[in-house]
């Protein structure tokens, strides 16, 4: 058995329950091989093995008072996973789902992604099982600020930068920021995705969504190819879904099918994305409501959309929601590109479908790295006392995300993998955390 192979079920065997970690680990490591065996010093100094264990992972509880002034009690986290680049940058995610195994698959990820980006930033995420949806202002507030009473000591604007993520938008983060500035007594640049009044970057709603289809466009284009007159199948509905929607139409191509947990609409004529701005941003409504707008549109309970034929499939909900018997069906209705706007959304047997059929592939890990290279902007901006215009940030952005299919596209050449993006983000990411370890000695 190879060193990689062999050390991917070392840590699973000492890891045991942490399901989404493994998948992660095992889909970066599983590239890696070439890459290892060209550097003997990467196995001396047990870089891999570094490499999969967080720096270190706080675990507390955060009790508050509802509003029948009940004690509430629930567990959150920060794992700040690799620092060798810049300081721990990563979203807070609140959900009932969220436990330590995906925190650290977020937060390994992250680390990966983060220094695709070219920016100087490390690696980490966060998150509590706390539920914001049905929950008063008041609620929400206490909790956010019962949360940052303790979290905040281990934060700073070189240390670590959290962000928001699932159920921790603009109201979480402003109630987060007001307790640590409270606490601490200073106005530093400690989160991102501030309001634009307090610190906040114009172009960061956007950022994950219009970063998705630049990196799309560049590969396209790399194959004389483009978004014009594609039609498009996008899972999810909310801010990475819906500017990723806006840029498609931007670009020449047409979204045909958008979704919610509930189910997911299809519209052949094209989604009409001021109906999906009211229904959910305005109403903050199920996406069943859009047949109301558009009549011949169809909505359909549950799963499902990945049977609509199109050309470009982009997954932009939630890990491991297309599964392997998706990926066929996309296949045998002639998808041809698939990008993930999520957190792996797809499962690994489902990139193997991709792989084996041909289809352009581009992993979470790049597709989705405009929403953090974003927030590494907003950080400079904080730094520099500077604020830039949503023109200014979004031509960086294009050129980050240029930069990382170039990236990715050298790395899987030399390794003789062309067009195979997930090893090339695996191999261009791995190596430059990899490297600033081996420089700063055995910490």
């Amino acid at each position: 058995m190879s060193y990689t192979k062999n050390l991917i079920q070392e840590i699973i065997a000492k890891t045991p329950g942490e399901s989404e970690f493994h998948q992660a680990m095992a889909e970066v490591y599983g590239a890696l091989a070439p890459v290892v065996d060209d550097n003997p010093r990467y196995q001396e100094a047990a870089i891999l093995q570094r490499m999969a264990i967080p720096e270190r992972a706080i675990v507390f509880r955060v009790p508050w008072l509802d509003d029948k002034n009940h004690v509430q009690v629930n567990t959150a986290y920060r794992v700040q996973f690799n620092s060798a680049i810049g300081p721990y940058k990563g979203g807070i995610r609140f959900h009932p789902s969220v436990n330590l195994s995906i925190l650290k698959f977020l937060g390994f990820e992250q680390t990966f992604k983060n220094a695709l980006t070219g920016l100087p930033i490390g690696g980490g995420k966060g998150g509590a099982d706390f539920d914001p949806k049905g929950k008063s202002d008041g609620e929400v507030m206490r909790f956010c600020q019962s949360l940052m009473t303790e979290l905040y000591k281990y934060l700073g604007p070189d240390e670590d930068i959290p962000a928001g993520d699932i159920g921790v938008g603009a109201r979480e983060v402003g109630y987060m920021y007001g307790q640590y500035k409270r606490i601490v007594g200073r106005y530093e640049g400690v989160f991102t995705g501030k309001g634009i009044t307090y610190g906040g970057s114009l172009g960061r709603t956007e950022a994950t969504g219009h970063g998705l289809l630049y990196l799309m466009d560049n590969i396209l284009k790399g194959k004389n190819d483009g978004f014009d007159g594609k039609k498009v199948s996008i899972s999810g509905s909310g801010n990475v879904a819906f500017y990723a929607a806006k840029k498609t139409v931007e670009l020449g191509g047409r979204p045909i099918a958008m979704s919610d947990s509930g189910g997911f609409i299809h519209d052949p004529d094209g989604i009409d994305l001021s109906a999906i701005n009211e229904i959910k941003f305005v109403q903050r409504a199920r996406i069943s409501e859009y047949i109301k707008y558009r009549p011949n549109a169809k909505y359909t309970v549950g799963t499902g959309m990945w049977n609509i034929p199109c050309d470009i499939a982009l997954p932009c909900a939630t890990q491991n929601e297309l599964h392997e018997a998706d990926a066929k069906a996309l296949v045998a209705n002639g998808c041809k590109a698939v990008g993930e706007g999520a957190n792996m959304p797809c499962t690994a047997a489902a990139v193997d479908v991709f792989h084996e059929n041909g289809v352009i592939f581009a992993p979470g890990k790049a597709a989705n790295a405009g929403g953090v290279a974003v927030s590494c902007l907003e950080m400079s901006q904080n730094s520099m006392r500077l604020h830039w215009t949503f023109e200014e940030v979004d031509q960086k952005l294009k050129g980050i995300m240029g930069g990382i299919y170039e990236k990715m596209n050298t790395a899987a050449t030399e390794y003789k993998m062309d067009g195979n993006f997930v090893a090339g983000a695996n191999i261009a990411g791995f190596k430059k955390v990899a490297e600033a370890m081996l420089a700063q000695g055995v910490v």
